[in-house]
């Protein structure tokens, strides 16, 4: 069998952790910041873990992991 390749966004958006979870960025950050409210901005600062539905999508897109 030929090697399987892994999608080239999946590897610059998510990082998986040490228990196998996938890292993503909060989206909702990039403009039109002045109509959310400062509590919204201020939890969504930096990195969320994603749900388990979600999880299992995007590790069809990395055959071999990160």
């Amino acid at each position: 069998m030929p090697k399987l390749k892994t999608k080239s966004g999946v590897k610059k958006r998510f990082k998986l952790t040490a228990n196998g979870k996938l890292k993503a960025g909060v989206a909702g950050k990039r403009h039109r910041l002045i109509s959310h409210s400062a509590k919204y901005i201020r939890q969504n600062r930096g990195t969320k873990v994603m749900s388990e539905a979600d999880t299992k999508i995007v590790k069809l897109w990395l055959p071999y992991g990160l």
